[in-house]
């Protein structure tokens, strides 16, 4: 019922609503500064008034108000925006990450022009056609080998850059995986500490912006994405899958992939399960190491492997002063140790796969003669087999460059004496290995009985490299082979000791009906200068400058679109911020005029109390009996 004191009542209640507001805006005030703070804002409301419309109510003129009431304090935020941020940070952090090291790669590719591999091997190939002009001297020859060696520390700096990058980056996604690990079991803990307050009946705001920083942090290393549905089971889910719900938060694990040269593979730890990322920093780091930096080094490769097999290819048929021949230039070790080919994938002991780099048929073609057959050969791509068809009016040259045009993993070529060359390519699934031909088959003659290549037609004929002794079905007596590396060549092919001891060994004529080379027949050295602008498809490319030119420019392209592609999303991130700014952040003038609101409300409450109080003391203190 109403009191003489109610009054009072009211006027500390005013006094108490009005000492909150204040605190509020210190509060904000305070924090201005405060990565991820929300600017929090407390809501007043008249208290219940004390009369209630029941039949016992007290007659009086209205319903007696009791004064003021903190109804609530709480963020200022606009949820769906910060959805948009958090979806915003994967992009931000994808992009940073991706144009850090594509940075670091288009300095690899822009090294010294003197130092370069590009001006070693122009000198490489100078250095033989001064050979080819004077076949009978040392002196040409000596500097076709230390041309040689110089070309080789360039290969070989190139592949340790290039390799040590891509070690660097797997530190840092072992890093990464630790900081998504961490941040997943703070928010973990910070969804328990939020409901035990809720339960309670508060608004643990300052929790509540703490979790969101994590959460748009964890944004920036993988893709993430939040549902606050239930209320009492914050969730953020990965790609489908779910990191954290509520107090419980899964963990990735890193473990050696034998099938990736021994680099690490995300894995849930909980079921051991492959984790797939498609964005945010993580999700560049694996794209850039398994991507970029794979197909850099199999670049690197797939040049060096070429050119020195064409360069040995084309040594060994000639001789050198001292009448030695069948030397290799350059050695080609270490590569599968069985003379067939014969390895053993799986590591359980026995044969179980062939792998063969090179194919050569034994019968000589002429480029510009036509084929006379039809069928259809199909050999190894980069998802699955492909089909290249010929038709009888078509020429040997037509056909080798519809194979090469094909996108199979496998190029073709004359060689120096008309043989159909098949070499293998870097493969673009890691499953598979590099410069293995995987798959050879025709189902009309043209590899059988005019290349020379397979003894027989039709798919049970067919090479195939899941199995040993696959090279049994080569046509016999005269279709070479070469078995395939099985380490980075442009990390250790090296000049061979046997022309790099004795100079007399390095060929410069090719001799004939079997007797070595004359003094004066430059011929071989001629042959081997010009593989310089020979169609020798180095991978895809036709040419050794085909092969420079296209590395370059696609190194440079890679680096202007991550370049425009951060600045873009860093923009559209910097929007997003101010907006936010703009709606949650702290705005000094705002809170000070609000100081000003609840410093004059706090002073009128005091001063109704005192008059309230002056009132009290004439009725107690001096009406008399």
């Amino acid at each position: 019922m109403f009191s003489t004191f109610t009054g009072i009542e009211i006027g500390k209640r005013s006094l108490m609503s009005h000492n909150q507001g204040l605190l509020v805006i210190g509060h904000n005030l305070s924090n201005m500064s405060t990565e991820g703070y929300s600017r929090q804002r407390i809501d007043i409301a008249t208290m219940e008034p004390l009369y209630a419309p029941q039949l016992n109510r007290e007659h009086v003129p209205g319903q007696i108000g009791q004064g003021p009431l903190v109804s609530r304090i709480s963020r200022v935020k606009d949820e769906l925006l910060e959805e948009r941020i958090v979806a915003q940070q994967g992009n931000n952090g994808y992009w940073d990450t991706r144009d850090k090291y594509i940075q670091m790669l288009e300095q690899i590719h822009n090294e010294p022009t003197e130092v370069s591999i590009r001006t070693q091997m122009d000198k490489f190939w100078d250095a033989w056609q001064e050979l080819s002009l004077h076949p009978s001297e040392l002196a040409p020859r000596e500097s076709v080998v230390k041309r040689g060696e110089s070309l080789i520390t360039a290969i070989h700096s190139r592949y340790q850059r290039l390799s040590s990058t891509r070690e660097m980056i797997e530190q840092d996604i072992g890093i990464v995986t630790d900081q998504v690990n961490t941040f997943s079991a703070q928010i973990a803990n910070l969804n328990a500490e939020i409901i035990k307050s809720q339960a309670m009946g508060d608004n643990p705001n300052d929790l509540m912006d703490r979790r969101d920083l994590l959460v748009e942090k964890l944004g920036a290393l993988v893709p993430v994405t939040v549902d606050k549905r239930d209320p009492d089971e914050f969730m953020v889910h990965i790609d489908g899958q779910v990191l954290v719900q509520g107090k419980i938060a899964r963990q990735f694990g890193l473990e050696s992939s034998t099938a990736n040269e021994g680099f690490s593979q995300l894995v849930w730890k909980d079921t051991g399960d492959e984790a797939l990322m498609a964005g945010g920093s993580l999700g560049a780091l694996f794209e850039l190491r398994d991507g970029d930096l794979r197909q850099e080094l199999a670049s690197i490769d797939t040049m060096t492997l070429t050119f020195t097999d064409l360069v040995n290819e084309t040594h060994r048929a000639g001789s050198g002063l001292n009448g030695r021949s069948g030397i290799d230039f350059f050695t080609e070790q270490p590569g599968v140790n069985n003379i067939a080919g014969n390895y053993d994938r799986d590591g359980d002991g026995e044969y179980d796969s062939s792998y063969i780099h090179r194919i050569t048929g034994s019968n000589d073609l002429d480029a510009q003669e036509q084929i006379g057959l039809a069928g259809t050969i199909t050999l190894s791509g980069p998802q699955g087999n492909l089909q290249i068809d010929y038709r009888p009016t078509d020429t040997v040259g037509d056909l080798v460059r519809r194979i090469n045009h094909s996108g199979a993993e496998v190029t073709a070529r004359l060689t120096t004496e008309g043989k159909l060359q098949l070499r293998a390519t870097s493969s673009a699934d890691q499953a598979n290995p590099n410069f293995v031909i995987r798959h050879v088959e025709d189902s009309g003659a043209f590899l059988t009985g005019y290349a020379g290549v397979l003894a027989d037609s039709g798919p049970d004929a067919a090479y195939n490299w899941e199995q040993e002794n696959a090279v049994l079905s080569l046509r016999g007596g005269g279709t070479e082979f070469a078995v395939a590396p099985l380490a980075h060549p442009s990390g250790w092919i090296e000049v061979s000791s046997a022309v790099r001891n004795d100079l007399t060994s390095v060929a410069a004529g090719f001799g004939r009906n079997g007797r070595p080379a004359e003094a004066g027949d430059g011929s071989l050295a001629l042959a081997i200068a010009r593989l310089r602008t020979g169609n020798v498809m180095v991978g895809s490319e036709g040419t050794f400058d085909d092969f420079f030119a296209n590395s370059v420019a696609t190194i440079g392209l890679k680096g202007e679109q991550s370049g425009l592609m951060l600045e873009t999303n860093a923009r559209i991130g910097k929007n997003l911020a101010d907006t936010r700014a703009s709606i949650s952040g702290v705005n000094m003038d705002e809170e000070l005029a609000n100081m000003i609101k609840f410093q004059h409300g706090y002073a009128a409450a005091a001063k109704f109390i005192q008059n309230f109080d002056e009132m009290l003391d004439t009725i107690i203190n001096r009406m008399g009996v």
